[in-house]
């Protein structure tokens, strides 16, 4: 970074040339509150220099997804329509979503991108060795963001999302309140017990089941991923061990698949709560299959990904008092966004 020129500093500061010269050359006694306007002023300084330097070359960001093509598909919706939001840089962004990937495909790929990576969005399964990678990639100066699930203990920047835990307990208010059923059985489903985010929300819908509604059981059934195939095995199979699951929470989607397996055994679910606006989601509230969906604005988080890793490079300045957590949006067939 270059030095700065006296009179450079003091259009900055707004302070006059003979402060600032006395200031950095020690010439007399300078009040503590103009010191700090000079280093404040520099820092400004050096903080514009690197946000041109950051806007005559292209910033690559890689958002790498474990996940279902359908939320694959309104994420990648989401951080595209942010791309504006930060004009005055060239980000272009790569995405490698995957609804199959190995903990070895996912290692491969996180170190392939960070080759030339300014910055990493990942949403994948909790596994100790990618811990490591992640906490290799940090050392790397590639920063790495969690996105809706997050990866504990790792050296990522920040999780983004929603608090899972709480969703879980607003979904569980919801049942209390919306399913009427004086001994309601409901089946807690997730894609896959690696999920974080999964096992937060689950948590957090036992937690309140027991707080709001301590008459009704939670049985919870855990495979498939989210995939409607695998979705409609493993909740067939489980249908067949349970028989009076009347009701259904549902964290990772697969929905389709879940009521196909209901259909198959000629049972009805009283109610149905789940996850995510996507398209499946949609249509199946919009037919009376979902009763109420839990969301959040992926926009905002987009938005806030990408200022974090533009941040992490100091091409912005820093958000103070940055919101922790992305607001938990209930949405029913009539708040639904045409």
């Amino acid at each position: 970074m270059k030095k700065f020129s006296l009179k450079q500093i003091a259009a900055q500061s707004g302070l006059s040339l003979a402060t600032i010269d006395r200031a950095l050359h020690q010439r007399g006694n300078v009040h503590p509150q103009t010191l700090q306007r000079i280093e404040q002023a520099q820092a400004d300084l050096e903080l514009l220099q690197k946000a041109s330097l950051a806007q005559g070359r292209t910033l690559w960001f890689d958002v790498v997804m474990h996940t279902p093509t359908r939320f694959s598909d309104i994420v990648r919706d989401a951080f595209i329509s942010q791309i504006a939001s930060f004009a005055s840089f060239r980000i272009q962004i790569r995405f490698h979503c995957r609804e199959n990937m190995t903990l070895a495909e996912l290692n491969a790929l996180l170190k392939k991108c960070a080759v030339d990576s300014h910055g990493i969005i990942l949403k994948a399964l909790y596994a100790p060795a990618l811990v490591s990678t992640i906490d290799t990639l940090v050392k790397q100066h590639v920063p790495v963001i969690t996105l809706v699930t997050d990866i504990p203990g790792s050296a990522r920047l920040r999780y983004i999302g929603m608090d899972n835990f709480n969703a879980g307990k607003v979904a569980a208010l919801m049942m209390a309140k919306w399913h009427h059923s004086p001994n309601a059985t409901i089946a807690a489903v997730t894609g896959d017990a690696g999920f974080t985010g999964e096992q937060e929300r689950i948590c957090g819908f036992q937690a309140g089941i027991q707080e709001y509604a301590p008459h009704f059981s939670v049985q919870v059934v855990s495979g498939g991923f989210g995939l409607n195939p695998l979705m409609y095995q493993f909740v067939s199979q489980f249908l067949t061990e349970h028989p009076t699951i009347n009701a259904v929470y549902t964290v990772g989607g697969g929905n389709t698949g879940i009521l196909q397996a209901f259909a198959t055994h000629s049972r009805e679910i009283s109610t149905f709560i789940s996850h995510d606006l996507d398209r499946e989601n949609r249509a199946l509230m919009q037919a009376g299959k979902i009763d109420v969906l839990i969301e959040h604005n992926l926009q905002l988080d987009a938005q806030n990904a990408l200022r974090a890793l533009l941040q992490f490079h100091h091409f912005i300045p820093q958000t103070e008092n940055a919101v922790p957590y992305s607001p938990i949006n209930i949405i029913t067939a009539i708040n639904m966004s045409v």
